[in-house]
């Protein structure tokens, strides 16, 4: 009886302890291979680098930043600055013009997408440093010297 006890009580202690999340990592997509969906984008951004890479990629970071969630709540560390820094390229205002569709647009809410990328490139870049401060050191010299182009 005192096994049977055991075993219950250590079957039920087993049972709540499943992964659970530290951080959002963008929505799972219904794939067999678990990743999510931040991961399959920006593998093939930096894999084929085409404009509607970056458009999906974008629209993902803003999900991200926009809604952050998993355990801590927060955005996970280096998506500020991916996705800052990602804005701040020059080729990307142009790019996402050009390429977004209409339901990506509707996410950034801008005309001047030049201008509201770089001034919210250069805010993400801030908010990581917030975030994490150990990212000063890296960050805060890349800020200065985007701050002043």
């Amino acid at each position: 009886m005192k096994r049977f006890v055991l075993l219950a009580l250590s079957a039920v202690l087993l049972s709540s302890c499943g992964p659970s999340r530290l951080y959002y990592w963008g929505s799972n997509p219904a794939s067999d291979n678990g990743t999510s969906k931040y991961e399959q984008l920006a593998y093939k951004h930096y894999d084929t680098q085409t404009p509607e890479a970056i458009c999906e990629l974008l629209c993902v970071y803003e999900d991200m930043v926009s809604h952050p969630g998993g355990k801590r709540g927060v955005v996970p560390p280096g998506i500020c600055a991916e996705y800052g820094f990602l804005l701040l390229q020059p080729e990307t205002a142009t790019n996402f013009a050009a390429y977004a569709t209409a339901g990506q647009k509707r996410k950034f809410d801008s005309g001047d997408y030049s201008m509201s990328f770089r001034e919210k490139g250069l805010k993400l870049l801030q908010m990581e440093m917030e975030l994490y401060p150990e990212s000063k050191a890296f960050i805060g010299p890349l800020l200065q010297t985007l701050s002043n182009r």
